[in-house]
């Protein structure tokens, strides 16, 4: 028999999110603190007195985030709406005085080092290649690190434009390391999305930029796993340390009208061309429908792991068919 705990948002009887904002050290209200499921279109954000209020109905699988300049992002997976929730948000430290400091006297490293940051963070594919970043003046790096690592620190969330996708973006970064030797990186944070078509290219680009940046990814895969739908039917193909193809039954495991990746064995995902490798940090790996997933559950490589900010998708995007 195999037990499961699950650590799945509850909703009660109203679907409105009401809380307040606060800093964990003075206790004092945080405005304009951003409250949203992370990688979707749906957020607020706290008025003057540090209050907020937000309908999670469609989202209520999801964790919570909640995020403000200057402080580390909070993850909720457990909230109720039958109670006003307190959220207390740690103030960054990072010295930042010295990183800026530092950085105008080596205006020259700071463009290499802001090209590897982008390359990294955006990407390196057509459509990353004209996604902007407005504000990279925020951008600092901290040249006191370990030579071989790149540390990269934003004071401010990085706004996005993501020209061939149509979107603007907001991304809240928490962590961003890149490992020269071993030619990796590591970033953290959070996002959320803005339809933003006016003004950019054709709509009909810009649908055909979104699908293609859809067909493969992990998005596309989880939503096929739920689905139900035939794999290699859909273009995946899925193995472990053989060559038979596995279906969806035999890697996802329901439990009270939940799903779970199964993680008792490292696996192979190929998309066309396209190969991916998915090693696994937890037993078991929570999903949805829309194709959202515990990202701390799985570790990419490959193709998925190569996937970068310029080509994420909101989680409400569908293709068109």
């Amino acid at each position: 028999m195999v037990f499961l705990v699950i650590n799945i948002c509850t909703v009660g009887y109203t679907q409105v999110l009401k809380g307040t904002v606060v800093d964990s050290k003075t206790h004092q209200v945080i405005r304009l603190a951003s409250v949203y499921f992370n990688g979707t279109f749906v957020g607020t954000s706290s008025d003057q007195q540090g209050r907020f209020e937000l309908d999670v109905s469609k989202n209520s699988s999801m964790p919570l985030t909640v995020s403000a300049i200057g402080y580390y992002s909070v993850t909720l997976d457990d909230y109720a709406t039958d109670k006003r929730l307190e959220v207390q948000l740690q103030p960054k430290d990072y010295g930042l005085q010295e990183v800026v400091t530092h950085t105008k006297s080596l205006k020259s490293r700071r463009q290499r080092n802001l090209r590897i940051f982008k390359d990294e963070f955006l990407g390196t594919t057509i459509n990353s290649e004209i996604c902007v970043i407005l504000n990279e003046s925020d951008i600092t790096f901290n040249y006191n690190s370990d030579k071989d690592t790149l540390k990269a620190f934003a004071s401010k969330p990085l706004e996005i434009d993501n020209k061939a996708l149509g979107y603007k973006v907001t991304y809240y970064l928490d962590k961003f390391e890149h490992y020269k030797r071993q030619n990796s990186t590591f970033f953290r944070g959070n996002i959320i999305f803005t339809e933003d078509i006016a003004n950019k290219l054709n709509p009909k680009h810009i649908e055909e930029n979104r699908r293609n940046a859809y067909l493969g990814s992990r998005m596309h895969f989880f939503r096929i796993l739920w689905s139900k739908d035939d794999l290699n039917a859909k273009g995946f193909v899925v193995r472990k340390n053989t060559f038979d193809d596995l279906k969806s039954k035999d890697v996802v495991i329901e439990y009270n009208d939940n799903k779970f990746l199964k993680g008792n064995q490292k696996l192979y995902v190929s998309y066309g061309r396209n190969v991916s490798y998915i090693n696994f940090l937890k037993d078991y790996v929570y999903f949805d429908k829309t194709g959202y997933f515990d990202p701390a559950g799985i570790n990419w490589q490959g193709a998925m792991g190569e996937q970068r900010v310029g080509d994420w998708l909101p989680n409400e995007y569908w293709p068109i068919q």
